[in-house]
């Protein structure tokens, strides 16, 4: 039986934690997987419930954590190092940043046969300025050379990979999108949505708009901001907001609502505004129930979690085309996507599907069929499989 040695950066709330959780429980008994990972940041909420839902027993290397520092990252190289000697597995594989630096330099060091990253992200714009930027993008042209494979989770991340970053050649790029359980997003929606508006004190008559994710810099919450400013004053239907997330801009943004003059609360079940910030929200799937529209403002992205999940929920989408959006929303079918960081366009777009209940049921009835195949579990699982194989096969 091969055995695959997991890394992945850190187990907070996203797709790379799905990602690994799924390859770590579904491979088996074909494959033995040992996963791996870091510390969350502070700011983030743990996703290791995933894990035990699933089974999964992690172990962690504290010193592996997002921030560069180097006494850290040289003690969490160690013990990597150390596992594979113990582990002594057929195949590493690396997932985002951090895990895919330290990870790739102790397999080749150890002499791994076969070695693979999964980019679920890049940080090649919109994070660092130009000489820090170049600096990374050099880091991981070496890395690409000491592994067998490199995995993106879009056609437009491989573009963006190979043709634009020259990270390197296009051939060594396999894509696999992600891929999640999406069922429990059509389970019992009508209960799900009455919970979720009757805690947020929600009407039948409001239209309830949510942005999901980590309150940082790429995810631009200046832009649903603004927009939601512009919506409110271009628009006779009644809007609530919803900020669901946290992170280091949390208390920058809550100024930003203030100086837009948009009242806000951050006890949204105590008293109603019309912007709420929720802070983490572990059971999405009873807040996607209750939302209408879900929304996106990043700057960059990989493959955005949430708009997958919203789709299966039958949301209509608002997003910026950052990134691996446009692989991820059918344009005009399932959502709409406006110019990055672009606000009049955005709130155009979402006064449009506010004021528009047909529209926006059209797109809501074609999300189910959307994602259904194309980000279920099972297809990322086959995909895996058959890459591993190959390489597997390569490397006798």
């Amino acid at each position: 039986m091969p055995r695959i040695l997991r890394i992945i950066n850190r187990f907070n709330l996203g797709g790379p934690t799905y990602n690994a959780a799924y390859l770590t429980k579904y491979l088996a008994p074909e494959f033995e997987t040992m996963l791996v990972g870091g510390m969350k940041d502070e700011s983030e909420d743990s996703s290791e419930f995933i894990l035990e839902n699933l089974g999964i027993k992690p172990v962690i290397i504290p010193e592996m954590r997002r921030s560069v520092n180097p006494m850290n990252d040289y003690r969490a190289y160690r013990k990597i190092k150390k596992l594979i000697k113990s582990f002594r597995p057929d195949i590493v594989h690396t997932h985002a940043s951090k895990a895919g630096a330290l990870g790739r330099i102790a397999a080749y060091q150890c002499r791994v046969p076969v070695i693979i990253h999964t980019f679920h992200g890049h940080v090649f714009h919109s994070y660092f300025g130009n000489l820090k930027t170049e600096i990374y993008k050099n880091i991981e042209r070496y890395l690409a050379k000491k592994s067998s494979a490199i995995i993106a989770i879009s056609d437009k991340q491989k573009h963006e990979l190979s043709g634009i970053h020259h990270i390197c050649e296009s051939e060594k790029i396999e894509v696999i999108p992600l891929g999640f359980d999406l069922n429990r997003f059509r389970e019992n929606k009508e209960t799900k949505r009455t919970e979720f508006r009757k805690k947020y004190l929600l009407e039948d008559d409001e239209v309830a708009v949510g942005i999901i994710g980590r309150i940082v810099p790429v995810k631009n919450h200046e832009l649903f901001l603004r927009a939601l400013r512009i919506v409110l004053e271009g628009t006779e239907k009644k809007i609530r907001a919803f900020i669901i997330g946290d992170g280091e801009d949390r208390l920058k943004t809550e100024q930003l609502a203030r100086d837009l003059g948009i009242e806000f609360t951050s006890s949204p079940g105590k008293e109603k505004k019309t912007l709420a910030f929720t802070s983490w929200i572990k059971e999405i799937d009873v807040a996607m129930a209750g939302l209408d529209i879900v929304a996106l403002t990043s700057l960059n992205e990989g493959t955005p979690v949430s708009l997958i999940e919203a789709q299966a929920a039958g949301k209509a989408i608002i997003s910026t085309k950052a990134g691996g959006v446009e692989n991820v929303v059918a344009e005009g079918i399932t959502g709409f996507l406006a110019e990055n960081n672009n606000v009049t366009d955005f709130a155009q777009k979402l006064i449009r599907l506010a004021e528009n209940n047909s529209l926006r049921k059209e797109m809501q009835d074609n999300g189910w069929t959307y994602v259904e195949t194309k980000f279920h579990y099972t297809r990322l699982v086959n995909d895996t499989r058959n890459l591993y194989n190959k390489l597997l096969a390569a490397s006798l």
